[in-house]
């Protein structure tokens, strides 16, 4: 059975648990491929925020981070366009900041899972 080499494929419960190296590089991995969807997330709403609904960059990066972390928006929405955008925006929201945890946690589950199937 031919091994891959990438960060991001794990090992089947048959074979030996990695070694820290390879973890900490899968988490490294799983981090900045996080970090980057939540970037362009980010970048996705705060062009919405300024070309929809008309607000100033700040107050768009504002508006952006506190929907897409969850707490809710900060300024109210001028028109039904800029309303229908919001609306869009918090649901994306969701499920990006939700799949963004699941991929940056995964290379930690996998190895708890991993170890807790392991024979000893």
């Amino acid at each position: 059975m031919k091994q891959h080499k990438s960060p991001l494929v794990f090992e089947h419960k048959s074979q030996p648990l990695a070694g820290k190296a390879v973890f900490y590089k899968r988490m490294l991995s799983s981090f900045l491929v996080s970090f980057i969807f939540i970037l362009f997330s980010l970048l996705l709403g705060m062009l919405g925020y300024y070309y929809i609904a008309h607000l100033h960059w700040v107050d768009a990066l504002l508006n952006a981070s506190m929907i897409l972390t969850g707490m809710g928006p900060v300024d109210p929405m001028p028109d039904d366009a800029s309303k229908i955008f919001a609306s869009a925006y918090s649901i994306y929201s969701g499920v990006a900041f939700l799949s963004s945890i699941a991929v940056f946690l995964s290379p930690a589950l996998h190895r708890l899972m991993h170890r807790l199937h392991m024979e000893k």
